[in-house]
Formats: C-alpha cells, structure tokens, sequence
C-alpha cells in the first residue's frame, strides 16, 4: 500500500512556512526596517528572496514526491513491512507478535486534512530506528485501522474492580497547576527575549528601551527590576495556561479490551499514545514543588519500550495523568496497576538523622557560595556587590535549610504487596512504585562520607522506564536488609553473614570473624562484597 498523495501538499505547505518565517526576517535585517515606511517591498534583494523562496517550496514538493512514489508498506499475517528509498533501497519489517505500541500524531495542518502519523514500535531501544516504522501521513481512518489490527489481542476478564473502559477524563479545574511549574518563568524568559528580538527586526528596539525608560525614570533601581520581573512572569503564566491548553485538551485515558493503556490528548496537535499493560512495571507519582504546595501531582508510567528523548520531541510521552489533586492521582495509579489501593500511597521506611545530616551541610555550603564570590568581587570592584552578597546572605541559608530539611522528609522506602515503593527530592519529589519482578538487579554504593555515617544508596536496576532508580542515604544495615527481601535470591550471595556467639572450644561451631563493618546480630546482613547488576531480561528487551 502506499501513503497517503496528500503527503506532497503537505510538505509544500510546510515549504512554504519555513521560506516566509525565514525570508521575512533576514529581508527586514538587510533592509533596516525602512521598508515599512518606504512602502512594500521592491527591489532586487526582495526579488531575489522570492525566487529562493519558491525554489525552496519546489524543489521539497519534488523530493516529497519522490518519496511518495517510491515508499510502500504493508501489514501481513506475520510481519508489517516498509519498503521506502530511491537509489538506497531500505526494506524493514517487525514480526506481528512483538509489535508493543501503534501512536497516531496530527499537528494542525495534518488534522486540517485529515490525515495522521503513524509510529509503530516494537518496545526496544535499537540504534537506526530499527525497531520502529513510521508511516507519514495516511488518513485518519487508515492510521485508526493499523492501530486496532496491529494491537488486537484476545480480551482479557476484568479484575474485580478493574473492567476496561475510561479511567480519567479532562477536568477543566486542573489548569490551575499549570502556572505552578518551571515552565512559567522559562517562557517569561523567552517572552522579554522575542520581544526585543522582534524589535530589532523592525528597526525599534531603541524605542521600547526608551519607553520603558521613560515609565520608570524617578523608580528605584530595585523597583524597576521587580516591575519588569513581575511583567515577564506574568507573561510566562498567561503562555504556561495556553500550552496547559494545547497539550491536555480532550485529554481521555482509557483501557482497552486486551489490555492496552490508550492516553488521547492535544487541541492543536492531537496524539495518540498505547501502552501494554504486560511492559508495564509500575507508576511513578511525580510532584514539583508548587504542585505538591497545592495537593496535587502527575502519574507517568514506568514502561519498556517507550520513546526515548531523541526518538520524541515531547517529553511528556510517558504522562498518564496530569498534574491533579492527590488523591485522584493515587486513584488512578491503583487503577493503571489494577491494585485494590495505591502502592504510592504506602507508609514508607524512615531514614536515618545522618542523612539529615548530610542535606544541610550540602545546602549550608551551596548557599554560602554564592555569597562569598559576591563578597570578594564586591570588595574589589564596587560596594554594590557587597550589598547584594549581604542580601544573599540574609535570604540563601534560610530557604537552603527549609529546602533540605523537606527533602529529608521526603526520603523513605518500602514495599506494598509486589511493588518496591522509593521516594525523595524536594523541588521535585518523585515516588516510585516498581514491580518487584520487574527489577533485575541491586546496585549498592557508598561513599567515604557514607560509611562514616552508616548510610548506603541502593539503586534497583530495570529494563523500563529510567533504567534505575535510587533509594538515597539508607541505613545500612536496614537498606541491605529491605533490598534482600524485595527481590528474594537476588542479592543474598553478595552479603557477608556474621555466625551467632558461641564458647571458643566448642566442637562443630562454624565461627566467623566479623570485621569492622560487619553487623553484630545473627543473620543480618553486612556490607556488599562489591557492586551488583545482573539477571538481564531475556525476552527481547534490554
């Protein structure tokens, strides 16, 4: 079968974009800007750029074109195959049974014409993009086509109180998280940069500097900054709901017959991601500081076999949830994971004063240095230096101990029923709930400073999601003992074991030196031997 002929028009379209956002600026650049007063714009420089333009907008059609006549795809019993390349001939194909997801993505001039792109995936991380096929465009119809044929599995019975059906919907009260992220005074930021950007091509950057001069002309320095930074964030949060907008609405997370997590959103783009439920090894509950202030946080999935950072430009690809009230957030997880109640939401393990210990001592000295840089500059270059290394002395250390006492609170471990439950962070708190079957192997390290304290990190490694993940700063002797029985038989041969007391002379007695750090009690585990990482999965995945 072949792609969808619209294909040309649409990169033609797109041609033609990218030329005018291009030409335009770099014609104003050369010009000055005196063409807007001059009249339209004439001359040999705009003629020119013209005939770049739609020589650019051509010769993309052609290629385009080239392209369509001479790729083909096609879906058998066994295999899905794309033929595609005019001089280098490339012919892939993905065995049936291992196709793992089918995502549909339209952006606005793809939705205008009714068409969509079609990733299909294999659930492995390969070089080339070997375990993937991308079909762009074909119609909506096809592309919902291949998604239920190539994901068609036999139904499975519903779980007590987990049937298939809808999990969560939009709730147009969640916007309210949405100026409460990073991305608001990034995109502040980014606003006061293309307006001043913008100016320049127009030739009248020099007036907007002197307009905001002339509105703060007898203001303070200080008021002055405040006033713009205020202005730029509030920028930030009106783009923050705009791209809260486009990215959620219609927002649908659903299961299906087979056991499939579909996750449908987007105003402008729409996307389609599917995720099986039989990749998947658990939840994460992720909550940015502003968030977690109101009560809420997002679920994203911790799945083989979901897009990396360089195979998607969003980043967002493994969300299930957005930012919502906590609760239902819990709820959503125990739904995703079929549980009776949230493995998120289980008391965790409490860690030891010392790793208190060791947060403030870390954010006492990352406050402490900004403000001795400042001092020093300020006694050799100028006394407003000093003042703001006094400023910074006042406002750094205060909010550096809040911030390292809380993620000291937020430290803890754990298991509920079959999942290894970790938490921590503080500007972003991330818990995580993995299957104990999906973690095949225990990473133990320490650092000098950490056996001075008795501390261990442990990290579970596996083959979803982040590849690891991190129980920071536990007792040792208590973190090796809860890694030894969340995942029974994996880490006990790498564990010294210290013999019970007994007479010196008594016959048949198994006695066993302890050394420095060997625990005292029976039984207990000691120190690791050494840094573990094994038992990879051998179902195709890695």
């Amino acid at each position: 079968m072949r792609l969808d002929k619209r294909a040309v028009l649409v990169t033609a379209l797109v041609a033609a974009g990218v030329a005018w956002g291009v030409c335009v600026p770099v014609l104003l650049g050369l010009s000055g800007g005196t063409w807007i007063r001059e009249g339209p714009l004439r001359g040999a420089r705009a003629l020119l750029l013209l005939a770049a333009a739609v020589a650019f907008v051509l010769g993309g059609a052609a290629l385009e074109y080239v392209r369509w006549t001479r790729t083909r795809y096609r879906i058998g019993p066994e295999r899905a195959e794309l033929h595609s390349g005019l001089l280098l001939v490339k012919r892939r194909s993905l065995a049936r049974e291992r196709i793992r997801s089918v995502d549909l993505t339209a952006h606005p001039l793809l939705r205008v014409l009714g068409l969509v792109k079609v990733r299909i995936g294999t659930g492995e991380h390969t070089g080339g993009g070997e375990s993937t096929l991308e079909l762009h465009p074909v119609s909506r119809a096809e592309g919902e086509r291949l998604r239920r044929e190539l994901l068609a599995r036999p139904p499975e019975p519903a779980r007590g109180a987990h049937p298939d059906g809808e999990l969560a919907a939009l709730d147009p009260r969640w916007i309210r998280y949405a100026p409460l992220s990073f991305v608001a005074p990034l995109l502040g930021g980014a606003a006061a940069g293309g307006l001043m950007q913008v100016s320049e091509w127009f030739g009248a950057q020099d007036d907007v500097i002197d307009w905001v001069g002339d509105r703060f002309r007898d203001t303070p320095v200080l008021w002055v900054v405040l006033a713009l930074a205020a202005t730029a964030l509030l920028a930030g949060v009106v783009g923050a709901l705009g791209l809260w907008v486009e990215m959620w609405w219609n927002y649908r997370l659903e299961r299906e017959p087979g056991g499939t997590l579909r996750v449908r959103r987007g105003l402008l783009t729409t996307r389609s991601v599917s995720i099986e439920e039989r990749r998947l090894r658990g939840v994460e509950l992720v909550e940015p500081l502003g968030v977690r202030l109101c009560g809420a946080a997002r679920v994203d999935a911790v799945a083989t076999g979901l897009a990396a950072a360089g195979d998607d430009r969003h980043a967002d690809h493994k969300t299930l949830l957005p930012p919502a009230p906590r609760p239902l957030a819990d709820a959503v997880a125990a739904q995703v994971l079929r549980e009776a109640g949230p493995p998120t939401g289980a008391p965790l393990t409490a860690h030891p004063r010392a790793a208190r210990a060791r947060r403030l001592r870390w954010a006492v000295g990352a406050a402490t240095v900004p403000v001795l840089v400042l001092a020093v500059l300020g006694a050799a270059l100028s006394t407003v230096l000093l003042h703001a290394a006094a400023a910074c002395a006042l406002l750094l250390p205060p909010l550096a101990v809040l911030l390292a006492l809380d993620a000291y609170r937020s430290l803890g471990h754990g298991t509920s029923g079959d999942y290894v439950v970790a938490r921590s962070g503080t500007v972003r708190r991330v818990t995580v709930a993995l299957q104990r079957g999906g973690v095949i192997g225990w990473t133990v390290r320490q650092s000098y400073f950490q056996r001075r304290a008795g501390l261990v990190t442990l990290t579970a490694t596996t083959a979803a999601g982040a590849g690891a993940y991190h129980v920071h700063d536990a007792d040792r002797s208590e973190g090796l003992t809860f890694a030894a029985a969340a995942v029974p038989g994996l880490l006990e041969p790498f564990l010294e074991r210290a013999a019970g007391p007994a007479p010196d002379d008594a016959p048949g007695t198994d006695r066993t030196r302890r050394g420095p750090g060997t625990p005292a009690s029976a039984g207990e585990p000691g120190p690791p031997s050494r840094d573990v990482s094994e038992r990879q999965e051998t179902d195709g995945r890695s």
